[in-house]
């Protein structure tokens, strides 16, 4: 015998190795797994020869249009409005007359914007329809014939909003939605969408047998129809851009909408003193659109052409006289009407404003006006 034990351990062959394992698996898959694994620690695998266990569950996709995205955002603060007004015939016997428009909230505590034809001052009874299916009267506040918009007001808190945006920064091209009531309050807060089609436009209308122009409008395709009035037309990220206004009926896909900035100071005003009073400025003025309807031999190829001057106005005063253009006021070029009235309206009466001009002989020069009543 040798000492110690110096004898070689025999390593087991593959064949045997395998077989172990093999062994090792099966009882895992067949004794174990069932009843400790599967469902437990290991999901069960689907073999499709019966139901899922558990419900999948599909999480809310986001809107897949703008058009869908806007009108999530936005209809809820786009409000009915239905008036009444009397028409006096045979200089004795009145007629009641009802109309029914749109219109949108703006200020959580009520303030509303809408067309002049809408909601005017001569309206005797003026009723707000909500979104959740209330309704409300309502106060005009402030109302212009002239730019066609009022401002509406009920008493009502914490209400949903839709923001305005920049209507001078619009270009043709870009995507838009319209909501309003259509046809009436039957078709309440229809949802339109289409593409901004021209800027600046002007267009000649009749109001109470009167016929007048209404300037600098945004051109849309999408559908504007009688009840859409005052209703907002909205961008892509769901801020009012224009108040749609008008549709030319004798041709397709000719919507029109204010431009949103002119009544932006107006609103403002509105909601800080509770009305608007219109700084002067005592010019008739003429853009580039306008000239063209009123008189062709006028060209302008930029600024706002005087066409007349109140000889005892603000403008008189400081220097300005018929026939000179305005090409800047406190630093800002006024190539529409829209954009001078912004400007103007922006400020309060008495307050001082800088005008750059251009003279009958062609100089240019600048002054200061003080804006009246």
């Amino acid at each position: 015998m040798q000492n110690g034990d110096d004898r070689k351990i025999k390593k087991p062959s593959y064949l045997t190795t395998v077989i172990i394992i093999a062994v090792i698996t099966s009882l895992v898959f067949t004794y174990i797994a069932p009843k400790f694994l599967w469902g437990k620690i290991i999901p069960l695998p689907y073999t499709g020869t019966g139901p899922l266990k558990k419900e999948v569950v599909i999480s809310k996709a986001e809107p897949s249009t703008i058009a869908e995205a806007v009108a999530k955002k936005d209809t809820q603060a786009v409000v009915g409005i239905s008036s009444v007004e009397y028409e006096r015939q045979y200089y004795i016997l009145e007629k009641q007359v009802e109309g029914v428009g749109s219109g949108f909230i703006v200020d959580k505590n009520g303030y509303i914007i809408t067309n002049n034809h809408v909601a005017s001052p001569e309206s005797k009874k003026l009723t707000i329809y909500l979104s959740d299916g209330s309704t409300l009267p309502g106060k005009v506040l402030w109302s212009d014939s002239t730019l066609d918009l009022s401002v509406v007001k009920i008493n009502a808190k914490n209400l949903p909003t839709i923001s305005l945006g920049n209507s001078d920064k619009i270009v043709v091209g870009q995507t838009v939605i319209a909501i309003g009531n259509p046809l009436g309050l039957r078709f309440e807060r229809t949802v339109t969408s289409g593409i901004i089609s021209a800027l600046n436009r002007s267009l000649p209308i009749e109001e109470n047998n009167k016929q007048k122009i209404m300037e600098d409008l945004i051109q849309t395709d999408a559908s504007i129809n009688p009840g859409n009035s005052g209703g907002p037309l909205v961008d892509a990220q769901g801020n009012a851009i224009g108040i749609n206004t008008a549709k030319v009926t004798t041709a397709e896909g000719l919507g029109f909408a204010i431009p949103i900035n002119i009544i932006k100071p107006i609103i403002n005003k509105v909601i800080t003193t509770g009305t608007f009073k219109a700084p002067y400025l005592g010019i008739v003025g003429y853009d580039r659109e306008i000239a063209s309807y009123i008189n062709a031999d006028i060209v302008i190829a930029e600024g706002i052409y005087v066409a007349d001057i109140d000889p005892k106005g603000p403008a008189q005063k400081a220097g300005i006289k018929k026939g000179y253009i305005l090409l800047e006021v406190d630093g800002k070029p006024v190539d529409t009407m829209v954009q001078l009235k912004t400007v103007i309206y922006s400020r309060n009466i008495g307050d001082k404003v800088s005008v750059k001009y251009r003279t009958l002989t062609g100089n240019i020069g600048t002054t200061t006006i003080t804006l009246g009543k």
